[in-house]
């Protein structure tokens, strides 16, 4: 290490221990600071840290030095949050999704919010889940759990129809409705921006069509995958035509 420090004239240089986990190496990166927790999106490219309040500035670096070298040695998008935002955070997810249950499932205000600390995010995650987790949470038999799922698919189902309803109306193309993984509340939403036509949605890029639909309904390698599909006729026409 020396030897290097005298190379580059006494310039200062951080030693940062490499590890093949990735939660560890960037919990290394960013020594000095100490990190409370990591996670880790590896689908999108992305790492929330999160820190104490005390530990905020130091993790971030002058002028963000420090989370921009973890970045580049991670290549990924690193967030450095505290765990006050986190939790203000936290409580407003747990907040809109108790608000969504109540409506979707016409329970009540505990049940709602049971579902949702629990960690379920939509209607669809209640619909879909084993019946053998909702009766793991409190309070919960059989019974209970099995009512909720059938008024979880319910409401899809009732969502669905009108979503399909919404498509005709607004005149949203077969070759859209049609296309893998596109569901009718999706192309619902497109149609409300205009958004009609297979080729409408292939001139989109990945970000614009998360950013149409919201983060919490798609993410951006979805969303990725969507418009490559759309597109995929572009190339069997250039490969028809070659």
């Amino acid at each position: 290490v020396q030897a290097v420090v005298n190379e580059l004239q006494g310039e200062k240089v951080d030693i940062i221990p490499w590890s093949e986990d990735t939660p560890t190496f960037i919990v290394n990166a960013l020594i000095p600071a100490e990190v409370s927790k990591v996670v880790l999106d590896e689908e999108n490219g992305r790492v929330e840290v999160v820190v104490s309040e005390d530990q905020l500035s130091l993790a971030i670096g002058r002028r963000g030095q420090n989370v921009r070298l973890a970045s580049k040695l991670t290549e990924l998008d690193i967030d450095i949050i505290s765990e006050t935002e986190e939790v203000n955070r936290r409580n407003q997810e747990i907040k809109e999704r108790s608000i969504l249950f109540a409506e979707a499932l016409d329970v009540d205000d505990v049940i709602a919010h049971l579902l949702a600390g629990e960690g379920f995010e939509t209607v669809e995650d209640i619909a879909l889940v084993p019946i053998e987790e909702l009766i793991t949470i409190e309070g919960f038999d059989e019974e209970v759990a099995a009512e909720l799922q059938e008024r979880a698919n319910k409401y899809l189902k009732e969502e669905s129809e009108k979503s399909q309803k919404a498509c005709k109306k607004l005149g949203v193309s077969d070759d859209l409705t049609s296309l893998e993984g596109m569901s009718w509340k999706i192309a619902a939403i497109l149609g409300e921006n205009d958004i009609k036509t297979r080729d409408d949605l292939a001139d989109l890029s990945g970000g614009e069509l998360v950013e149409i639909l919201g983060s919490n309904m798609i993410d951006e390698n979805t969303a990725n995958d969507i418009i490559m599909r759309a597109r995929a006729h572009w190339f069997e026409k250039e490969e028809d035509s070659a």
